[in-house]
C-alpha cells in the first residue's frame, strides 16, 4: 500500500520537496506518495487532521508553518528544542513525532559534500533567526575553534549565546555581536543565515572578514550568484556555496527518518543546482 506525505506551506508551489522525495523512494524503492499542501493562514492544524485522517504519514513543514508544527507536536527532539521550530513531523496513531534536520542538513553539506571539516575552524553565522537557531548546536557539535553570531539587533545575537551555553556539553567559545564589530576579524567559514539573498541585498558585511581559503555559504539556494557571494567572490574567494546541498541533506534526513533507508543525495543536488556565476 502507498504511504502517503507531503510538505505543507504557504505559499507552497515554489517548493522542491515533492520532485526531491519521490527521486529519493525511486533510487530506495521505497513506495510513497508525496504532494504539496497549502495551508491558510491560521489553518495549519486543521490542514494537517485532515491529512492525518485520510492515512497520512509524514510531513515536511515549511514557512510560515515551523512554528505552528512546533505547538501541534507531542513529541519534540532535542533539535527542534533547540531550533523552536519543526521542519519534520510523523504521525504515529495519536503521536506527532517532531523534528528539525536543517542543522544537520547544513553540517552534511558542508563536512560531506564539500569537504570542509568545521572542527578546529573560525565560524561566523549571518543572523539571529531561525536558521541559525537550528544550525547552532549542530555546528558546535562539530567544535569548531569559536563561533560568532552577528545581528543588527546585537541582544538576538546574546540570546542564541545564551541558548548555546546551556545546551552544549563542549567549551567551544561562541559570542554574540554588532556589525560594527567586525572590522577586524576573519573567519574560515561565513555562513549568510539572513533573509537578505531572498531580497537581493547584502547583510552590512565587508570583504575583511573572508579569511585565506575561507567557504563562503548562502543559506539561501537557487539565486545564483547573491550579493553576499558575489562580495566573497569579489574578495577573492575561490570556495563559494549556496543552500541546494543543505535542502538536500536535510530532505535526506526526513527520509530516513521516515522510511529508515538514507538516499543518496548527489543526483538530486547536480539536478537542483544552479551555477554561481
Amino acid at each position: 500500500m502507498t504511504d502517503r506525505y507531503a510538505v505543507i506551506g504557504n505559499p507552497i508551489e515554489q517548493s522542491k520537496s515533492p520532485l526531491i522525495h519521490t527521486a529519493f523512494a525511486q533510487v530506495t524503492g521505497q513506495d510513497i506518495e508525496y504532494t504539496k499542501l497549502l495551508a491558510p493562514l491560521g489553518g495549519f492544524a486543521a490542514v494537517v487532521d485532515t491529512f492525518r485522517a485520510s492515512g497520512g504519514r509524514g510531513m515536511n513543514v515549511t514557512a510560515p508553518f515551523k512554528l505552528d508544527a512546533f505547538a501541534y507536536a507531542t513529541h519534540l527532539a532535542p533539535s527542534a528544542q533547540m531550533a523552536g521550530a519543526v521542519n519534520a513531523m510523523k504521525f504515529e496513531g495519536d503521536k506527532v513525532y517532531a523534528e528539525n534536520f536543517d542543522g544537520v542538513g547544513l553540517v552534511r553539506d558542508l563536512v560531506h559534500n564539500l569537504n570542509c571539516p568545521v572542527q578546529g575552524r573560525r565560524v561566523l553565522i549571518l543572523g539571529a533567526g531561525g536558521a541559525t537557531r537550528g544550525a547552532l548546536l549542530p555546528l558546535l557539535v562539530e567544535q569548531p575553534a569559536e563561533l560568532v553570531i552577528v545581528n543588527r539587533t546585537v541582544a538576538k545575537a546574546q540570546e542564541l549565546v545564551e541558548l548555546a551555553r546551556i545546551h552544549q556539553s563542549g567549551s567551544v567559545p561562541v559570542r554574540g555581536i554588532g556589525y560594527t564589530d567586525l572590522s577586524d576579524q576573519s573567519f574560515d567559514l561565513v555562513l549568510n543565515a539572513t533573509s537578505a539573498s531572498l531580497a537581493a541585498q547584502l547583510p552590512p558585511l565587508w570583504a575583511s572578514v573572508f579569511a585565506p581559503g575561507c567557504l563562503a555559504y548562502d543559506l539561501t539556494y537557487g539565486k545564483g550568484l547573491t550579493p553576499f557571494l558575489q562580495l566573497a567572490k569579489q574578495a577573492d574567494v575561490t570556495r563559494l556555496a549556496d543552500g541546494v546541498g543543505m535542502l538536500a541533506e536535510q530532505a535526506a534526513e526526513a527520509f530516513a527518518w521516515w522510511r529508515g533507508v538514507r538516499p543518496d543525495t548527489r543526483n538530486v543536488i547536480e539536478q537542483l543546482t544552479v551555477p554561481l556565476i
